[in-house]
């Protein structure tokens, strides 16, 4: 019997695939990328405002993100490639009773965890960010080894690196169909060909339940719009990304932080949530969330702002993403539903899929696996998300 042409093929070259297929490869695997777009991480990727932290709600995610910190900060170090880093940590504010409850009651569970994170009150806070308006503010939590790099140049980095080590991409190709006998998956088919291989794995991204349909299987993975911005650069004035809870009309959330080159980089989480592929830029974007930005610190006021985008977050209904191996196709292993932190998590969840392709289990694989498995109820809900 012929061996297979591969022995992993991965559906996307995002945030998740890339990284993925380095890491495979890296351990000898034969392995396949596919993805309908010209060139590497074009899709959600591009569009992700570059924030890396382990500051999460849950062991899963925290776990996750520590990895992924630890990946990227020692990149440089390890393979050469600049990619924007910078560790400017990760402030959530307070303004309220209901936030500063929230933030002070997970940080036992993140200590736990291994997160170097304190509650500071308002005077020790504004110590780190002196622009903060002070009016009401009661404190915030401060995350010091979190940060942010360059979204572009680590998909990049990761795909160069990746085809160093023997991965193949495929680029402008679509998955149109899976290849599936007795139960078990044997490749996929495309609309220039077929490839074979024992295992396949979904990281799809924003159309992860198109290509999990193909297997049979129904995901909860929905695409909702969110929109971002980048002023003009300006000298560095703070360090961490601010992350300010308080819903309001139109935005759940909104958190910005100051590149290594300057720039102010935000972004909204909308309230309602806007579902589907729409990624044209809303002329209520601007208005709402520059109010709320300079509410919180003034100093913001006159700064210009240069271009806005949208891009597509992959949703599930408690917020935390899908991985783990599909019971309905053997071979078939999903890395879905990133909830637009597929950039923070996606080395972190690389890591792990390489383990679970190659049967060695780490010793944090059985509880992140029980947090994120594709047949969970779905009924919890991410505190931090």
């Amino acid at each position: 019997m012929s061996s297979p042409e591969y022995e992993v093929i991965i559906i996307g070259a995002g945030s998740v695939g890339t990284p993925t297929a380095f890491f495979l490869a890296l351990n000898g695997y034969r392995v396949l990328v596919i993805d309908k777009n010209p060139s590497p991480g074009q899709s959600s990727n591009k569009r992700a405002i570059g924030g890396l932290r382990a500051t999460h709600s849950d062991p899963a995610k925290i776990k996750l993100g520590l990895r992924s910190l630890k990946i990227i900060s020692s990149w440089k170090e390890n393979y050469g490639d600049e990619l924007e880093w910078h560790q400017g940590g990760y402030c959530f504010v307070a303004y309220r009773e209901e936030e500063e409850k929230t933030l002070k009651e997970v940080i036992p569970l993140q200590k736990r965890q291994g997160l170097k994170i304190e509650w500071l009150e308002a005077d020790e806070l504004r110590k780190i960010l002196p622009d903060l308006n002070p009016r009401n503010l009661r404190g915030g939590t401060f995350s010091p080894e979190d940060g942010h790099a360059s979204p572009l140049l680590a998909n990049e980095a990761f795909y160069r690196q990746a085809k160093k080590v023997g991965a193949e991409f495929r680029f402008k190709e679509r998955v149109t169909g899976l290849m599936i006998s007795g139960g078990q998956i044997k490749g996929v088919k495309t609309d220039r060909g077929s490839y074979h291989a024992p295992v396949v794995i979904n990281a799809a991204g924003a159309w992860a339940a198109e290509v999990a349909k193909m297997a049979g299987m129904e995901i909860p993975v929905t695409p909702d719009s969110h929109e971002a911005a980048v002023t003009e650069p300006v000298q560095r004035f703070f360090e961490p990304m601010i992350v300010d809870l308080r819903p309001v009309k139109g935005s759940a959330n909104y958190y910005f932080y100051q590149h290594a080159t300057g720039q102010i980089i935000f972004c909204i989480t909308p309230s309602p949530s806007r579902w589907g592929f729409d990624e044209r830029e809303t002329s209520e974007f601007l208005p709402m969330v520059s109010r709320r930005m300079i509410d919180l610190m003034p100093r913001l006021k006159n700064i210009r702002v240069r271009r806005t985008w949208r891009g597509l977050y992959p949703m599930t209904p408690d917020g935390f993403p899908i991985v783990g191996w599909s019971r309905e196709v053997r071979g078939f292993l999903l890395a879905v539903g990133m909830c637009g932190q597929g950039f923070m998590l996606g080395p972190g969840v690389a890591e792990l899929l390489t383990r679970l392709v190659s049967g060695k289990p780490g010793p944090d694989d059985q509880e992140i696996l029980s947090y994120l498995s594709p047949y969970r109820s779905f009924v919890s809900e991410e505190i931090l998300k």
